[in-house]
């Protein structure tokens, strides 16, 4: 036990010693070993920070020419048609069978839109589309946007239980349920007539719906029950404030609404055949089956329909990347 302490003694008093490294410089030169590695270590940390960077710049500058190249061949795949058609609706028949559809037109003929409008009417079907689709937007809007903050934010019994009952519609396929609507209507004598091109159509979707729900539960409940508190109703907390903070997914919707219905094919087709009820989709197959052979016709006609789309996108492409920005984010 004596010697033990002893020991531990002499080990009190050596270490002092070496960490000051007075008496016989091995703790000087332990502690230039140190300085020394600590210095290398500075070194290599610094020179790997800086390799670290370098590899971190070279990796960003392949990964971000990897998303352009992505990008680019998605727009090229995306924009080809319309080029082509457009290419294809500046010819002539005897242009487009010697130099095909890629070709640039020799000079720009514009005898195919002016054979529309002139040899076909074409007006009709733009005026009988833009209708159609003025009427079922704003129907589907307002019907959407009420039951929508209904399903949000209104208390009632079976709430729940009926919006997904509704949801699960989307499940059922169009062509299940047009031959019900195409009889029913029929029996009421609306084919070929506005109210059958409409009706079944201008109430709101279940996508519509789902989607706007789920932007309007997001908005704080405290501001809602201050509204409530000042005396806004339903429909005035609705307008002044759900609307409005929910302005990029309206803008949003009311595009996608736009653009399903004015490229609606099947239901114009089946309930209203007749000419003087044709809209743009079906006036287009019209031509596609009579003229076959005469596709520059053709894609004027496919051209002039696009163009009405592409104005309404520039229009609102603000509020649709601020709203998937806002998705994003959320």
């Amino acid at each position: 036990m004596a010697d033990f302490s002893s020991t531990l003694g002499r080990g009190r008093e050596v270490a002092p010693e070496g960490s000051a490294g007075t008496p016989s410089g091995l703790g000087s030169g332990v502690a230039n070993r140190g300085l020394r590695a600590s210095a290398a270590g500075s070194v290599r940390g610094v020179g790997g920070r800086g390799r670290a960077r370098v590899r971190g710049a070279h990796g960003q500058f392949w990964s971000a020419l990897l998303t352009y190249l992505v990008l680019i061949a998605g727009a090229a795949l995306t924009l080809a048609p319309l080029i082509f058609s457009l290419l294809t609706s500046l010819k002539t028949e005897r242009e487009l069978a010697l130099s095909g559809p890629a070709a640039l037109p020799a000079s720009a003929d514009l005898s195919n839109y002016a054979t529309l409008f002139t040899d076909h009417q074409f007006i009709v079907p733009i005026a009988v589309t833009a209708q159609v689709v003025a009427v079922v937007t704003l129907g589907q809007m307002v019907a959407s946007v009420l039951a929508a903050y209904a399903f949000a934010w209104l208390r009632f019994p079976g709430r729940e239980a009926l919006f997904w009952l509704y949801i699960a519609t989307m499940m059922i396929p169009a062509v299940v349920t047009m031959i019900p609507l195409f009889s029913g209507l029929s029996a009421l004598g609306w084919r070929n007539t506005f109210a059958g091109l409409v009706a079944p159509l201008v109430l709101g979707s279940p996508y519509a719906i789902f989607l706007l729900r789920e932007n309007f539960r997001r908005v704080p409940a405290e501001v809602l029950d201050a509204a409530k508190l000042d005396g806004a109703g339903p429909l005035r907390t609705l307008w002044s404030i759900v609307l409005q903070m929910n302005r990029p997914i309206l803008a949003t919707l009311f595009l996608i609404t736009v653009v399903s219905q004015w490229n609606n094919f099947m239901w114009p087709s089946v309930i209203a055949p007749a000419r003087e009820w044709n809209v743009m989709t079906v006036a287009t197959m019209g031509l596609q089956q009579q003229y076959s052979s005469n596709w520059t016709l053709v894609m004027a006609a496919t051209t002039l329909s696009i163009l009405p789309l592409i104005a309404l996108f520039l229009l609102f492409n603000k509020q649709i990347v601020r709203s998937i920005g806002i998705s994003a984010v959320r």
